[in-house]
């Protein structure tokens, strides 16, 4: 039996003005998926994103988060439902260290030694385990990093959903396995949603692609295996 639906859109339209950014979407996440939109730049894909987290108002259609409606929730609410997003620009506190990050967000769960616990392993898992390191202000970090202390801010909080807009940009490869390793980390206890471009990284990533095209679903890589030859190459069958 498949696992049941975490988030599932309705016939998601978006449209300003005579532009339709959002297509009439119809779209199922499995509880515990990690899946992967992929799309030319103006397909949608972040305007989606942002529907579901309700940054922006849909124009039409339906979104439910395990079955029910939160077409009228404001975004804080979301929030507290347990939905994180991550923008392609690293929301992160740039003057506070990066324990203070990872502890402002971990306090929202935990308190006490509990807290101390789970801040000190996040740390470790993001590779900032020494003092000269988790002291140093996010503001001094590299482009990499900041994404990695977001990450780990996602760790602390604990969602059932995350939605993640290009973690791996602007990284090199060596910067981008990492990234892989923390959001599989992330994926054994929230489901998953990645927007990405580079093909690599979704290879390596996800066995589920979905492909937007002017604001509406062009395809399911996964079904086809042509498709996956002509979407993601060769080298796609032979990581799966």
């Amino acid at each position: 039996m498949s696992a049941a639906p975490i988030l599932e859109t309705r016939g998601l339209t978006c449209r300003f003005g005579g532009v339709t950014a959002v297509d009439n979407v119809d779209l199922t996440i499995a509880e515990g998926e990690l899946r992967c939109l992929i799309g030319p730049n103006g397909a949608g894909k972040s305007t989606l994103f942002k529907c579901m987290t309700r940054q922006l108002r849909a124009t039409s259609g339906d979104i439910l988060l395990r079955g029910q409606s939160v077409v009228g929730s404001q975004p804080h609410q979301i929030a507290r439902m347990g939905v994180a997003i991550k923008n392609q620009i690293a929301s992160v506190y740039s003057r506070l260290s990066v324990r203070e990050n990872i502890w402002v967000a971990g306090r929202r769960l935990h308190r006490g030694d509990e807290l101390e616990r789970s801040v000190t392993a996040i740390l470790n898992e993001i590779g900032f385990d020494e003092p000269s390191r988790f002291n140093l202000k996010v503001d001094a970090l590299s482009h990499a990093h900041r994404q990695w202390v977001e990450l780990g801010m996602l760790l602390a909080t604990n969602p059932i959903l995350a939605l993640l807009d290009e973690p791996a940009a602007g990284m090199t490869r060596d910067e981008m396995l990492k990234t892989i390793k923390l959001i599989r980390r992330l994926n054994e206890f929230a489901t998953i949603i990645v927007v990405e471009h580079d093909l690599e990284f979704i290879s390596l990533l996800a066995k589920r692609v979905t492909v937007l095209h002017r604001g509406a679903i062009l395809l399911d890589v996964a079904r086809s295996p042509l498709v996956r030859e002509i979407y993601l190459g060769k080298q796609w069958q032979a990581k799966q």
